[in-house]
């Protein structure tokens, strides 16, 4: 299924869609995608079943807030702790967004239409390599655009994003690129 869909929205979409925009809209919008296990539990589907049916959902999603003018999305989709897991359920997650990026590449023209610029964020070197090379593609192929902006976190952690920031500012006042300050 298509990362942005192009059909159009429903009556009710329409409705709630323009009552919306009556008051102040919001530029950046995130969204953390949990819950695809309990769905899947009381669907009484496969648990993978449950994150591809979250995915989807994440689709209709977008295609919103692109009809209602919210240019930034972030989406928490997979975090450092999810590789805790079973493995069945890390590699089915790893294979669901090997298959949404390779789709998301034979896209291109509709990304382009939309301007829809993707950014991956996270620490991707614990991702399998073929996946990592795919997210590389999306970003690099998207990078020009910018009317929107979709962002992925993958494989993050908010304790995990703070020592990396620290991290890189630590080098960068060992190259000189940052002077360090101790005024507040």
């Amino acid at each position: 299924m298509s990362w942005i869909r192009e059909r159009e929205l429903s009556f009710i979409e329409r409705l709630t869609a323009n009552i919306l925009k009556a008051g102040p809209m919001p530029k950046h919008v995130a969204f953390i995608m949990d819950g695809n296990r309990r769905f899947a539990q009381k669907a009484h589907v496969q648990r993978q079943e449950g994150h591809s049916q979250g995915f989807e959902k994440l689709a209709e999603t977008l295609r919103l807030c692109l009809n209602l003018g919210i240019h930034e999305v972030t989406v928490y989709a997979f975090s450092i702790e999810n590789f805790k897991r079973s493995k069945e359920e890390v590699d089915g997650l790893m294979e669901l967004a090997r298959q949404k990026f390779s789709r998301l590449l034979t896209e291109q023209e509709n990304l382009e239409k939309h301007g829809v610029c993707i950014r991956v964020l996270g620490d991707l070197t614990l991702l399998p390599i073929d996946l990592q090379q795919l997210i590389a593609k999306a970003v690099v192929a998207t990078k020009a655009h910018n009317k929107c902006f979709l962002n992925v976190c993958f494989a993050y952690t908010s304790r995990h994003e703070i020592a990396n920031a620290v991290k890189e500012m630590a080098w960068g006042v060992e190259q000189g690129l940052i002077k360090p300050s101790l005024s507040l």
